[in-house]
């Protein structure tokens, strides 16, 4: 009996040494933890933002994720991103048109140039003016002196040299439209044309197979006919119906197309078509 109760005694006493031995792993648990604040803290003091940023990164995304049941974590994984890429390939051709009409602007400024000193050479500055607008580069010839007799849509030999300039001048910009407007004065008129429609519209057409014939490109010119609708001075005297008796030849911006005009939609013009010389009235 005496052997057993010393027995019981040595075994209690092992089991009372395991209880005062469990604090040592809280406290190698402490220790450690400390441990790794004191070399986070020792990092943190010589680390850069770049080396700083990462390991907050790193310590987020090991405390962020989910705990479920048995102490797995799981990571929140975001959606990769749809944020819409930017339009690369608008403003490309944005890009390229605003380039298109940089250019529009200095060929113009150029052309405009070479005709103004071809007049004054030639001493048409009362015949012949060039002008840039919001639709491109205008070129006014007036009728009466240098193209056409009244009330004739057949062009006068003086013309043929100027029709000729023009239509080199075209030529530097050959990829643009061309508009040739026709233009009369509010008298009525008689003989081979009914009205100033058909006057204006059959003048214009005239000029347009000039520029063919000199060797402007057929399929970038149009003709129009105004008749005196739109005039640049006042009809009440002669010396402004001369002006409104005109032809304007019409080197168009980029972008803005065949027939587009400051002067308004053409819902009472007469619109041609040049093809191999033959005029069609639409």
């Amino acid at each position: 009996m005496a052997g057993r109760r010393g027995s019981r005694r040595r075994r209690g006493g092992h089991g009372e040494h395991e209880n005062e031995e469990r604090w040592l792993l809280t406290y190698s648990d402490m220790i450690t933890l400390l441990m790794a604040l004191f070399i986070v803290m020792f990092a943190i003091s010589n680390v850069n933002k770049s080396k700083l940023e990462a390991l907050r990164q790193s310590l987020e995304d090991a405390f962020s994720g989910a705990i479920l049941p048995g102490g797995h974590t799981v990571r929140q994984i975001a959606p990769p991103s749809r944020t819409p890429s930017p339009p690369q390939a608008g403003q490309a051709q944005s890009n390229l048109v605003e380039n298109e009409q940089n250019r529009d602007e200095i060929d113009f400024r150029e052309i405009k140039r070479r005709l103004d000193r071809y007049v004054r050479r030639h001493h048409l500055e009362r015949q012949i003016r060039t002008i840039i607008d919001q639709r491109g580069l205008v070129i006014r010839l007036l009728t009466d002196r240098i193209l056409f007799d009244s009330g004739s849509a057949e062009l006068k030999p003086a013309s043929r040299p100027i029709l000729m300039q023009v239509a080199n001048m075209l030529k530097l910009r050959a990829g643009l439209p061309v508009s040739v407007e026709g233009h009369t004065d509010p008298v009525p008129i008689s003989g081979r044309y009914p009205s100033n429609w058909e006057l204006s519209t059959a003048r214009a057409a005239r000029v347009v197979r000039a520029l063919i014939a000199y060797g402007v490109p057929a399929h970038s010119l149009s003709a129009t006919g105004y008749a005196w609708l739109h005039p640049i001075a006042s009809n009440a005297t002669a010396g402004g119906r001369a002006r409104n008796r005109r032809v304007e030849v019409v080197l168009i911006r980029t972008g803005r197309g065949a027939g587009t005009s400051s002067v308004g939609p053409l819902t009472s013009s007469l619109r041609v078509s040049i093809t191999s010389g033959a005029v069609a009235v639409r």
